[in-house]
This record gives structure tokens, sequence and C-alpha cells, in this order.
């Protein structure tokens, strides 16, 4: 776990992990000149991040840690279009009743922010998006069972199926790995089956994904966008990344 810290060194570890998202490398001088401080500073920060897990230290620099990424890591990856994503999403999850939401990070956003939802249910396949909403007032969370996905750390195999399927929900708030015209593709067949086994039991689908999974594709189909009721994501629905697929689903 990271250090605790300022706001303002939370934020700048954050921002230096999405660089490394996007880049798979940085290099001391040129990441202190970005964030508009000492490389002694930037080097503090990598250290932390290394003992965390969340990259490995280079001569001049850092990498990013190839392999499985703690949720963690994940969350701290385009926190800023999580965040409003989670907020376009809000308007869309019923004040009563159950809805499920997926073990993405996007969604566990969402499960952090859910307020004055009194009576609601809500069912993941996520011990980190479980323990998001377990303090929250009002809310009854509900961890399916199963076995860990190992790229993920989602709850998947046939308990999880089983169990999804099990219960009804008004929506299903998912992610994907990514996302292309034919629709969403999951890491794993397990993951894609998890995803599915929630939809078969949900009034709607609400896909919440940020821009950067558009135009890819991932192992495993998941959803066509005939399944897809709205898609969130941090763009403005007018945004021209959106052209292809705005005649496949409604935007928000």
């Amino acid at each position: 776990m990271v250090t605790a810290g300022s706001v303002q060194a939370e934020g700048r570890r954050a921002r230096i992990l999405a660089m490394l998202a996007e880049e798979g490398a940085i290099q001391l001088d040129a990441t202190a000149a970005a964030l508009g401080v000492s490389p002694m500073t930037v080097r503090r920060d990598l250290d932390e991040l290394e003992a965390a897990g969340l990259l490995r230290r280079v001569r001049g620099g850092a990498v990013l840690v190839t392999g499985p990424q703690p949720f963690s890591a994940r969350r701290a990856t385009h926190a800023r279009a999580k965040d409003v994503i989670a907020s376009k999403a809000l308007a869309y999850v019923p004040a009563d009743g159950s809805i499920a939401i997926d073990a993405s990070t996007t969604t566990g956003t969402l499960a952090a922010q859910l307020r004055d939802h009194a009576g609601l249910t809500v069912v993941t396949n996520s011990y980190e998006n479980f323990s998001a909403m377990r303090t929250t007032r009002g809310v009854r969370s509900i961890l399916v069972g199963g076995e860990e996905e190992q790229t993920t750390g989602s709850l998947v195999g046939p308990l999880t199926y089983q169990s999804a399927l099990s219960m009804y929900y008004r929506a299903f708030f998912t992610s994907a790995a990514a996302v292309d015209t034919e629709g969403t593709s999951e890491v794993s067949l397990s993951e894609s089956h998890a995803k599915q086994a929630f939809a078969d039991r949900a009034e709607r689908v609400v896909l919440c994904v940020d821009s950067s999974k558009l135009g890819k594709r991932s192992l495993a189909t998941a959803f066509g966008f005939e399944r897809i009721a709205v898609v969130i994501t941090e763009l403005d629905p007018d945004d021209p990344r959106l052209t292809e697929y705005r005649e496949l689903a409604e935007f928000v």
C-alpha cells in the first residue's frame, strides 16, 4: 500500500501512474519537468510506488509492471475519467431495488460514490468493490462467491456464475477490457462469463468505460451493442472519438 501523504502528493503519484499507463515507461527528469517538481520529489514518489508494487524502478526512471496489476494501480489509471463516469452513472442508479456491478475499478468508483440510496442492494463479484460499499449507510452489499481470476482479481467460475443468476437486477453496471464496433471484450473467458450472467438477470446493461478502451479488442467476447442500454464515457456525447459508435448505442 502506498504510504499516506498529502492530497498534493497523492495526486502527483496518480499522475505518474497515468503517464506510465500511457507510455509504458517514464524518465525521471522529464517527469519532474512535466509535474513542475524537483527530480528528488519524483524519485521519492517512484520509491513509494515501487514499494507498493505499482511500478519498477530502472536507471533514470521507471517502467510499468507487467502482468496482473493490483486493484489500487488500476484505480489510479485514468482516475479523473473514472470520476466523471461515476458522476454520470449515478443518474442511472435506482433509488431502491437491486443492481449489480462488476469487478472493474470504473464501477468501483461508482460504488464508492453511492449516497442516499436507502433500500438499495448492490451485488458484485469484487471484494474491493464490496468493501467500498460496506460503510455506505442504507446500501446492502452482497459479494458472490467464486475463485479468483488472476489477471483482474475478480471472482469467477461456476459458483460466481450460478450466484449471479440466482438474483434479479434493475441494472448491471459494467466496464470492459476493450471496446470496438463489434462490442466489448474481456481478458479471459471466465471474466466474460461472469459478466454475462449478471447481464442475463438485469433489466438493462449500463456500460461504463473510459475512452482509452475504445478501438481495442481483448481476448474474450462479452456483449454486442444490442445488449447495452447506454454507454457512459468521460467524453462529451458529441466528441468525434465516438462517431463510429454513435449509431450503435446511446452515449451520455
